[in-house]
């Protein structure tokens, strides 16, 4: 049963983080010298691609590992520090 769990989690992790390429494309497609309906039909379908590989990932590794990996890959939480604990002596 744990083996069948740690590929779950390795392949959500995976998937998260693959997002990020279809995410990357929707701002690289509209560079390509495509029509622009072309351009505007890509660049939807690589934003909900990317949205369902990445909830995709979150259903398999669940909801504590899906919250810690969703905080750290939010661009808002890249430069915070980490608050200390303090513990009372």
């Amino acid at each position: 049963m744990k083996k069948n769990k740690n590929w779950q989690i390795k392949l959500g992790i995976f998937l998260m983080i693959f997002s990020g390429v279809f995410f990357a494309l929707t701002f690289i497609i509209p560079m390509f010298d495509l029509p622009t309906k072309t351009k505007v039909i890509a660049s939807t379908t690589s934003l909900i691609l990317m949205e369902i590989v990445f909830w995709s990932g979150g259903l398999l590794v669940g909801k504590k590992l899906f919250t810690k990996y969703k905080n750290q890959l939010n661009p808002k939480n890249w430069f915070k520090k980490k608050a200390v604990k303090k513990e009372n002596v």
